[in-house]
Order: structure tokens, then sequence, then C-alpha cells
């Protein structure tokens, strides 16, 4: 396979998507700072343990930006999977964001970059590159934020730009962040009445929060191409990866997800969780989303090999 080659051309990335010195920086400090907050919980659980509202706050915080992620940046943003207002698009916008993965114009540009050139030599995340199997783990998982972003990465997301709600949340990226980090700081501070509950509540529900949303999402890109079943035709590596189908709330369905990417449900099979499909189905329910897409009979039938 051809090494994925370095845009060389002179002009500018697109404003909206371009990334400053202060932007990369970030993304430093974004991949950085949750292992360091994750060596801190350690050092916090051997000096006086763990409250049962730290714990409280990684799995609320782990679920509420982990929906945001998978739900709303994913299955709703990028692929149009499913139908929803502007009030619960805000919210979805800003729970994805806080989990500190990229504003949302990038993120959904990336992703549908990959999906376009999945496993090929312009697909931003592959594990299948030159220089060997390490190599190519470590560039799928956290090693491709850290390359330029081609010059025409704003034309994957004109469609969102169009939309005022979108591009609000777009800038209000860092202001999300920080809501991330700093609402469950409050909660934890309110909860033990002291300063300590604060810390611990950045820590756990903040920092391993991010550390652990991280890593299962890179998980996908990463060990979703390598390890797992193959049971549809879908052009690439991808693979249905158990661990990650329940991690990851859904998206380690992977294989299913690439040959059918428009569906709202990835865990095609009965037996495969899928917590954000269920979540959308929730919504849907309430009258909240509508026209929640999936595949057909005849076409898994197609496309299926096992």
């Amino acid at each position: 396979m051809p090494t994925i080659a370095r845009t060389a051309e002179a002009r500018p990335a697109d404003d909206a998507l371009s990334v400053s010195r202060i932007g990369k920086a970030g993304t430093l400090a974004a991949v950085l700072l949750p292992p360091l907050g994750l060596v801190a919980a350690v050092v916090l659980v051997w000096g006086w343990g763990v409250s049962w509202a730290d714990l409280g706050l990684l799995a609320g915080f782990y679920l509420l930006t982990a929906v945001g992620v998978t739900v709303g940046f994913h299955r709703l943003f990028v692929h149009r999977s499913f139908q929803t207002g502007t009030a619960v698009q805000l919210v979805l916008a800003a729970l994805g964001s806080m989990a500190a993965q990229g504003p949302l114009f990038r993120w959904a540009a990336h992703h549908r970059r990959h999906h376009q050139h999945s496993d090929t030599a312009r697909d931003p995340h592959s594990p299948h590159r030159p220089g060997g199997r390490l190599r190519g783990l470590w560039h799928a998982h956290v090693g491709w934020v850290f390359r330029p972003d081609p010059v025409d990465l704003g034309r994957y997301v004109r469609d969102l730009r169009r939309k005022w709600a979108l591009r609000l949340s777009n800038r209000l990226f860092v202001v999300w962040v920080g809501l991330g980090l700093g609402l469950p700081a409050a909660l934890g501070g309110l909860f033990a009445g002291s300063w300590a509950g604060a810390l611990t509540g950045l820590v756990w529900g903040g920092l391993v929060r991010l550390f652990l949303v991280h890593h299962v999402t890179w998980s996908v890109n990463s060990a979703g191409h390598l390890w797992g079943k193959r049971r549809y035709r879908s052009g690439d590596h991808s693979r249905d990866n158990f661990v990650l189908g329940v991690l990851a709330m859904g998206e380690g369905w992977h294989n299913a997800h690439h040959a059918f990417p428009t569906s709202a449900r990835h865990g095609l099979r009965w037996w495969q969780l899928d917590l954000s499909y269920y979540f959308i189905r929730l919504l849907a329910l309430v009258g909240l989303a509508w026209n929640v897409r999936l595949p057909t009979r005849a076409a898994r039938a197609r496309l299926r090999l096992t």
C-alpha cells in the first residue's frame, strides 16, 4: 500500500478548519492531560480511596459525552442517520465537544474523509500503513491527530456549515471543553462540601473520563480495523469487535457500520449491544427524532459474508 503523502500545496487550509499554534497546543494538551489525570487518580486512590460520588461523576459524564460523540457527532452530524430538532442538535453538539476530540466541523470532516478513503493511502487514520503493524496502530490510534489537515478538508462539511446552530457550537468548542471539566469539579465540591471534593470531581469526572472516552473512541479507529469479525462486504478492513461494541456504546460493530454507514443502528444482530441506537430509539419514542434510517433485509443479505 502506498505511503500516505503529506499535502505539498502551499495555500492555507480552509479558515474554519485550519489549526493555529494555539490549536496545536490545545491538541497536545488534550492528549497529554487525561493520562496525567489518570496518574493523579491512582495517587488519590492510594492515598484515601475513591468515593461513590467520584465514581458516579466518572460514569455519568462518560455516558453523556460518549453519547455526544456517538449519537451526535457520528450518527447524526456525519452520517445523517436520523433527524432531530435544533435544540437536540445543540445539546448533542455541546456534549460531543465536551469529549475534547476536536471541534465539530473538523471531527466530522475527518470522519467523512475516512469513509471516503477507508484503509487507503488517503485515509486519515488507517492502521494499514507501511512500516509495520505497531507503527500503523500508533498512527491510527493517536498519531494522526498531530499531522497537518489536508487543504480541502472544509469541503466535507459544507452542509453542516449552513446551519447556524452548528456554526455556533463549533465556535464555542473551547467553552464546551471547559464546561466538561468545570461541571464535574463543581458537582464534586457540592457533594463533598469541600475543595478536596472539587479536586477529585475534576480528576474523575473530568480528566479520567476524558482518558477513557478518548482511548475507547480512538480504539475504534485502530483496533476496529485490525481485530474482530468481518460479517459484511465493506471494501476495507473494518471489523466487528465485541469489546469495543460494548465500551464504545455500539460503535465497535465497525464492519457493519462501514457496510451500512447511514444506518442509525450498528449492532445489526440481536445480541450486539448498541446503546447509542437504543438512545436514538428513545428519542424517537418521545418525538424528538424521526426518519431513523436502517438497512433493509435485502441490503443486509446482499452484503452478508457470514
